[in-house]
């Protein structure tokens, strides 16, 4: 499964979940560290953490496994997933607003070492 893929499948299981306002912000020009980030929102702390298990789950189902997570209490409203060539985000609202990912990595300029 090529990261395009990947990003679209995460999205499709976050959507299957009731995740808020789900994005798919493409970064392989901007950083080596992932190709797609998926940010989304969950409406409380137990909607946040179903999404990201859920996600996780379905994405064991499938044969792809996450490299690492930040989940429960010390996550403090962001849990990450990282399935290496994609990023999942589960934030609250408000972290969300805080942080703002899809404007700091839209705006964020290519990087001329990752540029075909």
């Amino acid at each position: 499964m090529n990261s395009q893929e990947k990003a679209d499948r995460i999205r499709e299981f976050a959507d299957d979940i009731k995740a808020v306002d789900i994005e798919v912000i493409d970064v392989r020009a901007k950083t080596s560290v992932a190709d797609f980030f998926v940010v989304c929102s969950g409406t409380s702390d137990t909607h946040a953490n179903s999404i990201a298990e859920k996600v996780e789950e379905k994405m064991r189902a499938i044969g792809e496994r996450a490299l690492r997570s930040t989940t429960g209490p010390k996550a403090g409203g962001w849990i990450l997933y990282d399935f290496g060539d994609v990023v999942l985000h589960v934030m609250l609202e408000e972290k969300r607003q805080f942080y703002d990912l899809e404007t700091l990595w839209r705006t964020m300029q290519n990087d001329p070492n990752l540029m075909p």
